[in-house]
């Protein structure tokens, strides 16, 4: 076996695929680059099926072997998710660090994370990542050998290393459990205070940090990196003199975001969730534009946040030739994309005022009818609007008429679903 190094920077690049996907390696290239590393070179090409031993076949694996040493690299990344297996298979062939995918990005989170719950976050994804690679390295230490006074029951050091992994995993989970307590209880009296939330989603480097920065004037770190900011923001915005707003600037996403990261940075993400409105930052200059959409909504389905409401606004309109800031609406005149650039300022007034005629308090009637499996949606009408008039169906529904302020555009958004009409 080999010394692991503590560092390394210059590092080969893996990326298979079973179609041309060219994107997909400039990402790792970013990827790379927000770690700290710095690729020297890349190994591509076309894969069906992953070996079971090495990921890559033999072929691939000599080519690989051979950049490593004519480069003197340290650092082997492959843009795919390795089993421990396989991960232990290559660094015994290479001799250097393999880190996957998944690794790499959990590396990017660990450097990037500042406050408490932030690095809580980090460390609960990692040794989650990490107790699938425990491996018996440890074989001088075992102690269930048997023998003439060594019989009974012992703990090897992987056993141990286990349990203490365990054991710390635990303990972050309580350190968490308090901490979104304390978010929740930030998310109820923003309630009672009848602060609308909005959240700011969007791919990684999107631009949703600077986008923040300029309507809030809060210096969050921005940079044309990947996962630039990674701790949640919030400040308020006074859109008019009148009404106040709650701005969140979140992490950003990636495609094929780990699942240890999903379920560590749930509280986090509950952000979104929980807001009003989603403002889905979006790079206009991007040319995968459609498919960070896609991987975008994905993750908001996962995390429950795809029932609320969204403005898709496009960014970077500063990189494009003959695009002007606009607004586009629907057909019921609801502003569902807003083309500006953060950068130069460009289209920002045109934002405000969408969200100005949106949580400005305009009064909207609903005539509705519940079927008794919708009693959690009047239950939450009884809460938030005013109920004008209410009647049994006999079939243990009712037919509701309501009065609800625009800004409560998720109620809204729940009981359009239900086909309500709209009372002139």
């Amino acid at each position: 076996m080999f010394e692991r190094p503590k560092s390394g920077e210059r590092a080969v690049l893996v990326h298979l695929t079973a179609q041309d996907d060219t994107e997909a390696l400039v990402e790792l290239q970013e990827l790379a680059l927000s770690a700290g590393a710095q690729p020297v070179a890349a190994v591509t090409g076309k894969r069906h099926v992953p070996d079971p031993r090495y990921y890559i076949g033999k072929g691939k694996l000599d080519e690989l072997a051979r950049l490593v040493r004519e480069n003197e690299v340290e650092l082997v990344l492959f843009n795919h998710p390795l089993t421990p297996s396989q991960e232990r298979n290559l660094e015994k062939e290479l001799s250097v660090r393999v880190i996957d995918r998944n690794g790499l990005i959990l590396d990017i989170f660990a450097q990037r994370a500042q406050s408490f719950e932030g690095k809580l976050q980090v460390e609960l994804a990692q040794l989650r990542h990490l107790s699938t690679r425990l491996v018996r390295g440890w074989t001088h230490l075992e102690r269930q050998k048997g023998g003439i006074g060594l019989r009974g029951p012992g703990e090897t050091q992987l056993e141990t290393d286990k349990r203490l992994i365990a054991s710390r995993i635990r303990q972050i989970q309580k350190r968490l459990e308090k901490v979104e307590q304390q978010r929740n209880q930030g998310r109820t009296a923003r309630r009672r205070a009848e602060l609308p939330v909005i959240s700011l989603v969007g791919y990684t480097n999107a631009g949703k940090s600077t986008l923040f920065n300029v309507l809030t004037g809060a210096g969050v770190y921005a940079a044309n990196q990947l996962f630039a900011t990674l701790d949640p923001t919030l400040r308020r915005l006074q859109l008019t003199p009148n009404l106040t707003v709650i701005l969140a600037d979140t992490v950003g996403f990636i495609r094929h975001l780990p699942h240890e990261l999903v379920a560590a940075f749930r509280s986090t993400l509950k952000e979104a969730a929980e807001a009003d409105l989603l403002l889905h930052v979006i790079d206009a200059s991007d040319e995968r534009a459609d498919e960070t959409v896609f991987e975008v909504n994905q993750v908001l389905s996962d995390i429950g946040a795809d029932r609320v409401s969204q403005i898709q606004v496009f960014n970077k309109i500063d990189r494009l030739a003959n695009i002007e800031p606009h607004i586009e609406k629907n057909e019921d005149g609801e502003v569902r994309k807003v083309w500006l650039s953060a950068k130069t300022g460009a289209g920002l007034p045109l934002l405000q005022q969408a969200l100005e005629d949106l949580f400005r308090g305009e009064v909207i009637h609903r005539r509705v009818h519940l079927a008794p499996a919708n009693a959690g949606l009047r239950a939450k009408l009884y809460g938030a609007a005013r109920v004008l008039r209410e009647e049994t169906d006999g079939t243990g529904g009712w037919d509701m008429e309501v009065e609800l302020l625009k800004r409560d555009v998720r109620l809204l958004h729940e009981i359009d679903e239900l086909k309500a009409s709209i009372i002139a």
